[in-house]
């Protein structure tokens, strides 16, 4: 996990201060929860305690990650009431999403009316995932009308040849089992700058224009989205 320079460090920060307050979560922080205005109040969610979480993410072991406060499915959300928060910060957590259309649903149910959503996704030309394919909205409507277990061997599939280089039907095979088994949180899905803006146009519309868009922006190699739930 690479290090996110301090100029990408600040323009979040700059425009979390502008639209974040209140009490609400981060989903999947680790070692690395966005800066928030004095009197915010955040909790954070992940899938997996602490110490699962430092085995899970070795590479960590030595950060400050930040202990969970809820375990729970950020995809889901479940242990949240439906109202109960101001906002929900996601950042690089969509793209791990099996369905970010039905994990943008899911996150707008927490949120009070007027409350935020705050992504910040990975533009795939700027990193390990350039060389897949940017993934059509079609193919995340498919998940969320049909379930993301019809696609799921695909996606990893494409993560052992394109990522990690393995070669050869068998190998492939024997890698694409390890990761199912070990429920590896991989890049199910990926954009570039204009899939982002292309999928976050059409999920408005997919979502009964249930948010607007307050802020969406590219962030040297990323891109934030800011969502106000209407």
């Amino acid at each position: 996990m690479s290090e996110i320079p301090h100029h990408m460090l600040a323009a979040r920060e700059q425009i979390a201060r502008r639209f974040i307050s209140g009490s609400g979560i981060e989903i999947g922080a680790l070692a690395r929860p966005l800066t928030t205005a004095p009197g915010t109040v955040v909790r954070y969610v992940d899938r997996l305690p602490l110490e699962m979480l430092r085995r899970h993410y070795p590479e960590l072991c030595t950060s400050d990650i930040i202990p969970p406060d809820i375990i729970d499915d950020g995809e889901e959300l479940s242990a949240l009431q439906d109202g109960s928060l101001d906002f929900v910060i996601a950042n690089h957590m969509l793209e791990h999403c099996e369905n970010p259309l039905g994990a943008v649903r899911n996150h707008l149910r927490t949120l009070r009316r007027g409350g935020i959503l705050y992504y910040a996704v990975p533009e795939k030309t700027q990193s390990f995932d350039a060389q897949r394919p940017t993934t059509p909205f079609s193919h995340l409507v498919d998940d969320d009308r049909c379930g993301p277990q019809q696609s799921r061997f695909r996606h990893f599939r494409e993560w052992a040849t394109l990522i990690n280089r393995i070669s050869g039907t068998e190998e492939i095979g024997v890698q694409v089992r390890e990761l199912m088994e070990m429920n590896y949180s991989i890049h199910f899905h990926v954009w570039d700058e204009k899939g982002f803006r292309d999928f976050v146009r059409k999920a408005y519309r997919y979502l009964d224009r249930k948010f607007r868009v307050e802020h969406l922006v590219r962030n040297d190699t990323e891109m934030i989205a800011v969502l106000r739930k209407r």
